[in-house]
């Protein structure tokens, strides 16, 4: 069992799960199908062609900072408006031009990390190819939108860890114990010094047949398709000294 970490900041970005026209939502924190199709863009996987490989592997996101959720106002001039039967082609001359208002909202500020974790019996050489790819992206990598750049690598230095999911994702800071003692004190994490966030409790969200929560972000047909499954997650918070 392995798991690869993504480290994903930036001054804007945007996880949608279900729009699709003028208004564009977000949820608050990055989706499946979204970092999948942020690898696909390091590795060069086109949208038409098969992602099962990608969609088993199980997917954790540890928030470092959740941003702010804020509002981008835009307008579309000069979008089609179609006068008539809108089945059959309407003459030029009842083809009018409207201005389009699209309401788009995304996360400032935010800061997470996201692992991806093999199934069981699988060899970590997918993770091997991502992390490369993610090292020399083939295409332009962008978080969730077109123009929402990464404000570092989004490679984690370490490149794939031989531990589960959830305790590569806690690895990354320095954990505080719980009242239950669920949580035991890891001052020698290998990623505890990149943590600048002054919070002290983190939320951590895990993939799970069980999880309390669902998405509609597992990919199930290749991303020309459109096609996505519900997949569940566990939420929970971590304590992280001041």
């Amino acid at each position: 069992m392995a798991t690869l970490l993504l480290r994903l900041r930036g001054p804007m970005q945007s996880w949608g799960t279900s729009s699709r026209w003028d208004e564009r939502d977000t949820q608050p924190m990055p989706t499946k199908s979204g970092v999948l199709g942020l690898v696909c863009s390091a590795i060069g996987r086109d949208r038409a062609e098969p992602v099962d490989d990608l969609a088993r592997l199980r997917m954790g996101v540890l928030v470092l900072r959740p941003g702010t959720l804020q509002r981008d106002y835009q307008t579309v001039n000069g979008a089609l408006s179609l006068a008539g039967d809108p089945i059959g082609k309407p003459p030029r001359s009842e083809v009018t031009s409207r201005t389009v208002v699209s309401q788009r909202y995304y996360l400032a500020d935010a800061d997470f990390v996201v692992g991806l974790e093999t199934a069981d019996g699988e060899t970590p050489e997918l993770l091997t190819l991502i992390y490369a790819g993610l090292q020399s992206p083939k295409w332009f990598i962008a978080l969730g939108r077109k123009g929402y750049t990464p404000s570092c690598p989004v490679w984690v230095p370490g490149g794939v860890l031989e531990m589960p999911l959830r305790e590569a994702l806690v690895s990354f800071v320095a954990v505080a114990p719980t009242d239950k003692g669920g949580l035991k004190s890891n001052p020698g994490s290998t990623f505890s010094h990149q943590i600048q966030a002054p919070v002290a409790v983190l939320q951590l969200a895990t993939e799970s047949a069980s999880g309390e929560h669902t998405l509609l972000d597992q990919p199930i047909a290749p991303y020309a398709q459109r096609h996505f499954g519900p997949r569940r997650f566990h939420l929970e918070d971590i304590r992280v000294p001041a």
